[in-house]
This record gives structure tokens, sequence and C-alpha cells, in this order.
């Protein structure tokens, strides 16, 4: 529920930068970093997000577990990692509690690699995006199910399926 007088509300600010290279073909959003990801510095810090496992199994990878192999694991296969919020209030690492939203400009990414398609990981990034950064951009996304564990009725097999859309467009 999305209460405007929440005290554990916060306005804050994406504390690091988007992940890419010039050859970086595809382009996966999510909405804000969690609370750990905040902490670690990085995508998908909490341990049971299943982003990592989901990625690694599509492209047939040992799952990474250190930041630098988790950069080469998106790299070496073309992808690129941002978030479609700059800045917002939040609670915790709540998706429902987020609004007062700032998006982030792709243009960084979009003028230093041919992103061919753009990836939601879940549905609040799809919103996002879609109210504030495909008018801009005049590009679209397509949306998949989201890989954090308050998505629970989707199996890690389930979300294996449905993800391996993004191998297709790695070349």
């Amino acid at each position: 529920m999305n209460n405007t007088n929440d005290p554990a509300a916060r306005v804050l600010h994406h504390p690091f930068g988007p992940l890419y290279s010039p050859e970086s073909r595809v382009l996966i959003l999510g909405s804000f970093p969690s609370v750990k990801s905040r902490q670690q510095q990085f995508f998908y810090g909490h341990p049971q997000n299943r982003f990592w496992k989901v990625i690694a199994a599509v492209f047939g990878c040992e799952v990474p577990s250190t930041v630098e192999e988790k950069k080469r694991l998106i790299l070496d296969h073309h992808m690129a990692l941002w978030d479609t919020i700059a800045s917002c209030e939040i609670t915790g690492s709540s998706d429902a509690s987020i609004r007062n939203v700032r998006p982030n400009d792709l243009q960084v990414i979009f003028g230093s690699c041919a992103i061919g398609r753009i990836y939601c990981n879940g549905r609040k990034s799809f919103e996002l995006y879609r109210k504030y950064i495909e008018p801009v951009t005049g590009r679209e996304a397509v949306c998949l199910p989201s890989t954090s564990p308050a998505n629970a009725q989707w199996s890690l097999e389930r979300l294996i399926g449905k993800w391996s859309v993004i191998k297709a467009d790695e070349a």
C-alpha cells in the first residue's frame, strides 16, 4: 500500500552507475536497487534474488558469486544492466512503496552501444519504463517476470524458460 505519510520512506538516489560496454546489444532494466544491492553497490545483491541463477542458466554458465564474475557474465554475453529509476521515495526494497520517481537517462547507454532489445525485470520496472522513458526514447521494452523472491508464483525453471528469450538477442 502506498502511504505517502510512511515515516520509513526515504528519498534515495541510485547509488551506482550502469554496466555496459560498446558491444552491449541487450539492455536489462530493474526498477531500483534493493537494500542489499545498495549495500553491495551492485545489481541483484539479495541472496534470494534469482537473477544471477537465471542468467547463468540461460547462457549455460556457472552461477557467478563475485561482482567481477557477475560483470564478466553480463558483458561477455553483450548485455547491459541498469534500472529505470534514478531517484525515488522507497521503503526498504519494496517496489510497491515506490513513489516520486525520477527516471534514469538511458542516453548514456544508447549513445555508447547498439542496444537492439530492452527487457524489464518485472512489472514495476516495465510500468515505469512505459510511463517515463519510452515516451522520450520511442523504444519499446519487453516485460519479463521478476526474479525477485517476492515473485513466488514463478519457479526458477519457469523463469529460466521465459528469460531464455534474451539469448536470441545476444549477438
